[in-house]
This record gives structure tokens, sequence and C-alpha cells, in this order.
């Protein structure tokens, strides 16, 4: 999972051991509070992992639409130097 040649790995890995972390305490909670009925905890326990899915699906959804836009732009920039290559008539 971690990459050396990048710090991406590295804070991947801090996420991930936030969101664990994270998790634990939430369980931990949840089963320590003797005043909070069972269905009430599980109600919190579904609610909170619903919404690290959405969150989830959302950075994934932005990330895919980034990428596609950079393709795109990639593209135009090559269609760009291409006619003005054919233009000019030598590589730029």
């Amino acid at each position: 999972m971690l990459n050396k040649n990048s710090d991406n790995g590295l804070i991947m890995f801090v996420n991930l051991l936030g969101v664990g972390v994270s998790y634990g305490m939430l369980a931990l909670s949840l089963y320590l509070s003797p005043d909070v009925p069972l269905s009430t905890k599980g109600f919190w326990a579904i609610s909170v992992m619903m919404l690290t899915l959405s969150l989830v699906n959302f950075v994934k959804y932005r990330f895919d639409e980034r990428m596609s836009e950079d393709r795109i732009q990639r593209l135009e920039a090559a269609k760009n130097e291409k006619l003005l290559e054919d233009y000019v008539g030598e590589p730029l």
C-alpha cells in the first residue's frame, strides 16, 4: 500500500489509520454507554457507516471527474500542437 516514491501512500495510510481509530472509538463509546438502548446504538452505527460510504463515493466521483477533465485537456493540447506543427511545417 505504501509507495516509496510518493507521499500519497503515507498520507493515505495516516488517513486510513485515523478512520480506523475513529471507528474504534465510536464502537467503544457505543459499547460502554449503558443508558442508550441497543436500537439507538445500531442506528448510530448504521448512520456513521452510510455517511462514510457516501463520502468515499463523493471523493471517488470527484477524482474521476478531475481525471476526465485532465484527459480532455491533454487531448486538446495535443490536437492544437499537431495543428500548429502542420501549419508551421516543422516540429515544435
